[in-house]
């Protein structure tokens, strides 16, 4: 994970306090995170592949600010979907666009790049500059992932910089061959930082997750603090991939060290993106912040197109799987974020195990500011 200290949490470590209240309930602080997290880092929007056909769109709307994602003869576009014109939405939904991005108002005219084609009945001189494209959003793509920022050319990092460790850690696994067998969506009652914390962690594993455990009983033992994520996480004696019986007749992926084929890993790329490795098969998720108290989260199931196409090929025991310890999760991250609307809550505490959580802490300290993850600040922003 690349925020993680990537050794093993300290057994004497005393308890530390969470992240305040206010940074999973308040409006103002989600607009703080709107601006200086979401609109300002690389956020990934899912699979590549969906806009491989010339002209595939997509309207995506990300905390907030709707935008169109495209397939240009340049390649991969983004843009703010508004008209520079009066401000109106330009494109919903997706499709193929054939021809030019048409502003249902008044007429305004943009090609797939967002250059402005036609003004009808405005003179070419009569035009400044700035409206002769739609703003424009950065798009990147690594390993078949699809990954906008808002800030376009102001953008503080390159998304190779935020991805820090995690392309050298996962190079052996074919990932930007992989096809999306099955997909999952979800609307889950807690903040983002609620969920990311979850999953940064396996304190709760033992409780939370039996079925999961009988698979990785290493996620149980100590509370999850004996974990080597860099290696991987060991499965049980004969298990070999997440799936219900831990086994499979899929083949794992080729070019797979002797530790990729036995043990599972993962990742974590802040803001919103979420990696599950197993040696068949990926599962990827992707956090869609709505608001202090909601946020949608997508679960792509992920496999090689040559399993996929072999006769009888079945993604369910993985699929599956992954739904049942998706939808534990989600419902104790939900029961979290209730318990937090308590006014006798002002902080909660990590426990030694959970060293790893510390990292969304100090991960919004430097996006936001010492005082957005002080206990003792004034509530709002």
């Amino acid at each position: 994970m690349t925020e993680r200290e990537r050794t093993a949490p300290r057994a004497e470590a005393v308890l530390q306090a969470s992240l305040p209240r206010r940074a999973y309930v308040d409006d103002a602080y989600f607009e703080r995170e709107r601006r200086a997290i979401f609109w300002a880092e690389w956020f990934c929007i899912g699979r590549a592949g969906r806009f491989d056909a010339p002209g595939a769109y997509e309207t995506i709307d990300v905390a907030g600010e709707s935008m169109i994602v495209i397939r240009s003869e340049r390649g991969l576009s983004a843009h703010l979907n508004l008209c520079r014109h009066r401000g109106s939405r330009l494109l919903c939904g997706n499709g193929t666009l054939r021809g030019a991005i048409r502003c249902p108002y008044h007429g305004w005219a943009y090609d797939a790049d967002g250059r402005l084609l036609s003004a009808p009945f405005v003179e070419d001189d009569a035009l400044p500059d700035e409206v002769r494209r739609l703003h424009p959003v950065a798009i990147a793509c690594w390993a078949g992932f699809a990954f906008v920022n808002l800030a376009a050319e102001g953008a503080r990092q390159t998304l190779l910089e935020q991805l820090a460790g995690t392309p050298q850690r996962v190079a052996n696994y074919p990932l930007d061959a992989l096809r999306v067998a099955r997909s999952f969506r979800y609307t889950v009652d807690a903040n983002w930082k609620v969920l990311l914390e979850n999953y940064n962690e396996c304190y709760h594993c033992a409780g939370v997750h039996p079925e999961l455990c009988r698979i990785v009983p290493a996620f149980k033992r100590r509370g999850g603090s004996e974990l080597d994520w860099e290696r991987g996480i060991q499965h049980r004696p004969g298990a070999w991939t997440f799936s219900v019986t831990g086994i499979s007749d899929r083949r794992p992926f080729d070019g797979l060290d002797q530790d990729e084929r036995e043990r599972h890993k993962g990742e974590l790329v802040y803001p919103n993106f979420m990696l599950s490795l197993s040696a068949d098969h990926a599962a990827a998720f992707t956090l869609w912040p709505v608001s202090p108290g909601r946020t949608d989260i997508a679960c792509d199931v992920l496999f090689h197109p040559d399993e996929m196409a072999r006769p009888g090929f079945d993604p369910d025991d993985a699929a599956d799987f992954w739904d049942m310890v998706n939808q534990q999760d989600w419902a104790v991250c939900a029961g979290v974020q209730a318990g937090m609307q308590s006014h006798a809550f002002r902080y909660g505490y990590y426990a030694p195990m959970e060293d790893y959580s510390l990292d969304i802490r100090r991960y919004i300290e430097r996006r936001l500011g010492a005082g957005a993850v002080d206990i003792d600040a004034e509530s709002g922003a």
